[in-house]
């Protein structure tokens, strides 16, 4: 199997860093191109036999599936380059949430997948979000999910999800580590203890508490009644919490869905350019 990646920008490097480093794929096995071509020349540098290509094209025509991680509007210019080189037995793989299966359908022979992934899969964890469009078979889906299980747990959803989903697992370890962030930047001025120490802390503790809604079967609620005597120190807290944050996480749906309406809207005027099939 032949893996092409199309952008090697924060996430393409990362699935390829990845891949690379669970066993699920030999360098030999992936083929890179970028608008620049250095960055891929320094992914070469750090996979010694990785197969850099000079343009998209070289790419498409050496891969069996080529991830498309390149950002919503430069899609116009990359299907473009490409749609003339694709056949119907390879998977294209877009990582762009925006992007719908039908706007890639509609413009390309080949199978379509969408797969959203997270900077969790650099430690081999987390969710990576697979929707599938109506071309790829039964095979195709087992022989994706295998390659994401070297990285992450699929999860096959609803691409009307999308958004709400990855705002879990995709945009949630920032928002996470925002928290903790100013947690422990108050814990510091308060204390004096050395940030260093709570952070490693607070990791160890998001760990656990990982592990216990994961495995545990415990819920969020559950855990929270685990922890959280009446009366005690932690109850106290949480009540402040419950009251200084009232509304906020409706407001960050809000937020993150109308940005991705925004973008949506932007897509379907890009895709209305394109000659249909």
């Amino acid at each position: 199997m032949k893996v092409g990646f199309i952008g090697t920008g924060s996430m393409g490097s990362l699935l390829l860093d990845a891949f690379i480093t669970s066993g699920a794929l030999m360098p030999q096995q992936i083929f890179a191109s970028n608008r620049t071509l250095d960055k891929v020349n320094l992914l070469a540098q750090r996979h010694p036999g990785l197969n850099v290509c000079s343009s998209n094209v070289e790419n498409v025509k050496n891969s069996d599936i080529v991830f498309l991680c390149v950002k919503p509007l430069q899609y116009k210019d990359l299907i473009d380059e490409i749609r003339s080189v694709v056949t119907p037995d390879q998977i294209l793989v877009s990582i762009t949430s925006p992007i719908q299966i039908h706007h890639l359908e509609s413009v390309l022979t080949c199978k379509i997948a969408k797969i959203i992934p997270s900077v969790t899969h650099l430690s081999l964890s987390g969710a990576s979000l697979c929707m599938y469009g109506s071309r790829i078979t039964v095979e195709d889906r087992l022989l994706l999910e295998k390659l994401l299980s070297f990285i992450s747990q699929p999860l096959h959803i609803q691409e009307a999800h999308v958004r709400i989903t990855s705002d879990f697992s995709s945009c949630g370890p920032a928002f996470i580590s925002f928290f903790l962030d100013q947690w422990i930047e108050a814990a510091v001025e308060k204390t004096g203890i050395g940030r260093d120490e709570l952070t490693t802390l607070a990791g160890e503790m998001l760990l656990g508490t990982g592990k216990l809604l994961t495995e545990s079967g415990l819920s969020p609620h559950e855990v929270q009644e685990r922890v959280a005597v009446p009366g005690g120190i932690t109850a106290e807290a949480l009540a402040l919490l419950k009251q200084s944050l009232d509304g906020v996480f409706h407001q960050l749906i809000a937020t993150t869905h109308a940005k991705y309406d925004d973008d949506l809207n932007k897509i379907d005027v890009l895709f209305g350019d394109f000659k249909t099939l």
